[in-house]
């Protein structure tokens, strides 16, 4: 894109720094909180990861848009980040799936993005600093009236946004991951399907897929569903999803998990849900420097190192889980935070990456049939009591 033609847009960070750049997408002004994504592909992925809710995202590789964007690779129905911002765009997608560019696939969903400023210098400021309130703006192009706005902005801990992203009524999701991209034959013809509820928290359309491919039968229902609610679908087991904005904000969904462990249901959860199992169990969650959002991101213990994509900006405090109770699978090895537990007695297990990773490595897959192996066993446990 020609700079020499573009309308300017400006970034103001919360400690003052600005940038000067360019327009694409939308236009208008929006504030944030300024994150980095390590990904080299996959952009249309996180913008319509409901994850990013509230947050402007840099994508660090340097081109954004080279393969436009498609109905096939969007996570949810629309994008969810507040702006994007980039080192340079790519008007002139070459994709034979590609539908539209970047470019006016924003500015169809009314979203702004910046493009044309040292993404690398705010990378390092970001981790140096910490994850930070800034806004992007087309309109007001004067820094110390932007700067009034991204102080006013609320911070991201303390915010539920999940009440923002969850589906407000309870649907059945049967399409599985397309034939043409799968590793091996998941699904068992003839046999009867397991049902899982899912509690959407800000649930990632790839998810769903993984599930339905391992043969489950998927019922989704909001966030704010009650134990009970859910238990009348005599589910098999339950997923707790991905979804944005601090956990420990999300009271309803923990007081749901609580009450839900009680059931002794096997239960797994993926992000947000793994924070959630966590805080249900009794552990405390704090906020990260800068997160963790990229797709090379090495999680394991012992002897097992998996490559995995992570999306995340708070973590459990590993000194808060109940070492009696609660087991530590997996840890980040890049800041040895907990990024997998499993319950010692119950049949519960999460991760805090995301094992459906598209795109990104399949290193974690196994995660899915360890949760259908998990309610098969269970199930059958309880056909020998009856």
């Amino acid at each position: 894109m020609s700079s020499s033609v573009a309308q300017p847009a400006l970034l103001v960070l919360a400690d003052g720094t600005v940038y000067q750049g360019f327009s694409f997408g939308a236009i208008g002004t929006t504030i944030g909180e300024v994150v980095f994504n390590t990904g080299m592909t996959g952009y249309q992925e996180v913008l319509t990861d409901p994850s990013y809710r509230g947050q402007i995202v840099t994508f660090t590789y340097p081109e954004l848009g080279n393969t436009g964007v498609n109905p096939e690779d969007e996570e949810s129905s629309a994008p969810h980040v507040r702006g994007v911002i980039a080192r340079n765009i790519c008007d002139r997608p070459s994709n034979w799936r590609s539908t539209q560019s970047l470019s006016d696939y924003l500015r169809q969903h009314n979203v702004i993005g910046i493009y044309g400023i040292d993404t690398r210098s705010l990378t390092r400021k970001i981790r140096s600093i910490g994850a930070m309130n800034g806004a992007i703006s087309t309109e007001m192009l004067d820094p110390n009236e932007l700067l009034e706005q991204v102080q006013d902005a609320p911070s991201m801990e303390g915010l539920n946004l999940v009440r923002e992203v969850t589906t407000p009524e309870v649907y059945e999701w049967s399409e599985g991951t397309a034939i043409d991209w799968e590793f091996s034959d998941t699904t068992q013809p003839g046999a009867k399907p397991l049902t899982v509820v899912a509690i959407d928290f800000g649930i990632k359309r790839n998810i769903l897929k993984r599930l339905a491919s391992y043969g489950c039968r998927v019922i989704v229902v909001p966030a704010e569903t009650p134990a009970e609610a859910i238990l009348k679908h005599n589910p098999d087991g339950i997923f707790l999803s991905n979804g944005p904005g601090d956990p420990a904000a999300n009271t309803e969904g923990i007081a749901t998990t609580k009450a839900l462990l009680s059931a002794n249901k096997p239960v797994f959860g993926i992000c947000m849900g793994h924070q959630i199992l966590g805080l249900s169990l009794g552990a405390e969650t704090f906020k990260l420097k800068f997160g963790h959002r990229g797709l090379n991101q090495p999680a394991g213990l012992r002897q097992k190192i998996e490559i995995t994509s992570q999306n995340h900006g708070f973590a459990l405090a590993a000194d808060s889980l109940p070492e009696a109770s609660v087991e530590v699978t997996h840890l980040n090895l890049n800041d040895r935070t907990v990024a997998g537990l499993r319950h010692k007695t119950l049949p519960l297990f999460s991760v805090q990456y995301h094992p459906e990773a598209s795109p990104g490595p399949h290193d974690a897959d196994y995660l899915f049939e360890k949760f259908v192996t998990t309610m098969k066993e269970h199930q059958q446990g309880g056909e020998k009591e009856g």
